[in-house]
């Protein structure tokens, strides 16, 4: 368990929060290990769990009919992946592969939801910082938008 706190307080997402929050963060953790192909996720499946990936590199797709798999976006070392453990009806939007070796730890998102229902001090924390990266993934969305439709003119 020592190794789980020292790596998730020596998270970037993780940084600030108190050290007793990152204690009951360590009960809802565990290591994991994908191997290159692995899907991650699958969308429309029951989303429960979040990783922080300290190894590899994870590629969120969708699948478009007649096309096939589509790449949304990857992530990497240092980053999070998955916030649909956070919002009802707690269902992966996206499925995500492993592009390479990927270890990560997961979050056990019900343990954590339970925790941040009976610690709201640690909800807010979780909160605010999944808000962060929700914010980005919509910038990043408005951007591939722009970058697709931008050429086309409204008549």
């Amino acid at each position: 368990m020592r190794d789980l706190e020292q790596t998730l307080r020596e998270h970037p997402f993780l940084e600030g929060l108190d050290a007793e929050h990152i204690k009951l963060l360590v009960g809802c953790a565990s290591n994991v290990v994908f191997k290159e192909g692995d899907f991650v996720f699958r969308e429309g499946l029951e989303a429960n769990v979040f990783y922080f990936i300290r190894h590899g590199r994870v590629l969120i797709e969708t699948h478009v009919p007649q096309k096939g798999p589509i790449m949304i976006r990857s992530r990497e070392a240092g980053e999070i992946l998955g916030w649909s453990w956070l919002v009802r009806p707690y269902r992966w939007h996206f499925d995500a592969r492993a592009a390479e070796l990927t270890r990560a730890i997961a979050l056990d998102g019900k343990c954590l939801r339970e925790k941040c229902e009976e610690d709201h001090d640690l909800g807010y924390e979780v909160m605010k910082r999944f808000a962060v990266i929700i914010a980005e993934l919509l910038e990043a969305t408005r951007l591939q938008l722009l970058d697709v439709y931008g050429n086309s003119t409204n008549k």
